[in-house]
């Protein structure tokens, strides 16, 4: 049997009724900014829990223009996750602004402990990264945003419909960052990205920093970017995030599946699982005992496993002039010796799962 890492053919595979309305929609040539587009923000807010919502290119730029509302500038300094994927990290330097990095914790997210310590005049900004799908400690990280009045913008790129005691990733900073990029658990057909925000004059700022600053077709407000969600892949969004909470609710179900069984192989350790969180599992990671020869012997055995990631993004070659080395974050560092990701989708069938579950004690077996 093969396990297949990636699920777009099957999600997008059979989808009559979604190539309708986009043939629909092309004869319309509302191609930018258009009527669908407004029409799966006002849907995209209402199911996060914002008053407004803003389509943009992808989700580094929802990170990117959040910091520039914000008005970050170069030489500021941004708070951050030492292990995140790439695009966190990106977001930062376009803008001339610094990374300060934080440590992990066992649920992947930055330990909101270790911010304090990190804080200086520079600081103007905390950007948490709510990681494969679980979240910062949030109501934490509110205390300390409030004490030192930083503004927070939510990296919730992963994380769509996670919650903590109910309140849903992107609904707790001044924005949240989400993105659409096709391997997410809501996606789209290219990249694409929202912000999320209950302020009104950020949203504003939000509409003009996306399409070139432009208030009409002739008059620049202020510089801006070209970052608009393409009204096309908002067709797309549209025909989908009806369906978000059934395919968080199917990941859910399927990490509780994978949790029982995994949990009685000695030599794999399930991360911690708080009660009031709402994990949505758009990477399910677990510590394995001999990772990389379990990695191996999994696509040997045509099992898609990932490693998400080998390098901690502070050690990557185009973050040297950070002034970082190896055993500056050793959580991360621990992690990515440990760590291995396995399919966990909504379109996983039971009996693919089981084979993953077969393989994985195969292994530890003959050890």
């Amino acid at each position: 049997m093969k396990v297949r890492y990636s699920y777009l053919s099957q999600q997008f595979g059979n989808c009559p009724d979604l190539w309708l309305k986009l043939k629909k929609f092309v004869s319309t040539g509302d191609f930018t900014l258009g009527k669908p587009l407004k029409e799966f923000e006002e849907k995209f807010a209402k199911i996060i829990g914002t008053k407004y919502a803003v389509g943009v290119n992808s989700g580094t730029d929802a990170i990117k223009l959040s910091l520039k509302a914000l008005g970050l500038k170069q030489g500021d300094e941004v708070i951050t996750a030492a292990n995140t994927f790439v695009a966190t990290i990106g977001a930062i330097t376009e803008l001339g602004a610094k990374p300060i990095f934080v440590d992990c914790d066992d649920t992947f997210c930055m330990n909101v402990n270790l911010i304090e310590s990190k804080i200086t005049n520079k600081t103007k900004a905390i950007v948490p990264v709510h990681f494969t799908g679980y979240m910062v400690d949030m109501p934490k990280l509110m205390k300390i945003s409030k004490k030192y009045h930083l503004p927070i913008i939510e990296d919730a790129c992963q994380s769509i419909l996670a919650n903590i005691n109910k309140k849903n990733a992107g609904t707790w900073g001044i924005t949240g960052a989400f993105s659409l990029h096709p391997l997410k658990n809501i996606n789209v057909w290219s990249d694409g990205g929202v912000i999320t925000t209950n302020n009104k004059k950020i949203y504003d700022k939000l509409l003009l920093l996306r399409n070139h600053g432009l208030i009409d077709r002739d008059t620049v407000g202020i510089c801006g970017y070209n970052s608009r969600l393409d009204t096309f892949q908002a067709v797309v969004g549209n025909w989908l995030l009806p369906r978000a909470k059934e395919i968080s609710n199917q990941r859910i179900k399927n990490a509780n599946y994978f949790d029982k069984e995994l949990s009685k192989i000695k030599q794999i350790s399930i991360p911690p699982r708080p009660n009031n969180f709402r994990i949505v599992y758009h990477l399910y990671i677990v510590f394995a005992e001999n990772r990389d020869e379990l990695y191996k012997y999994c696509l040997r055995n045509k099992i898609e496993a990932k490693i998400h990631y080998p390098i901690p993004i502070y050690r990557q070659k185009a973050y040297n002039f950070l002034g970082h080395k190896k055993g500056d974050f050793k959580v991360s560092d621990e992690h990515a010796k440990k760590i291995i990701s396995f399919p966990c989708d909504q379109h996983l069938s039971r009996k693919e799962i089981n084979f993953i579950i077969k393989t994985l004690k195969k292994f530890y077996k003959n050890k």
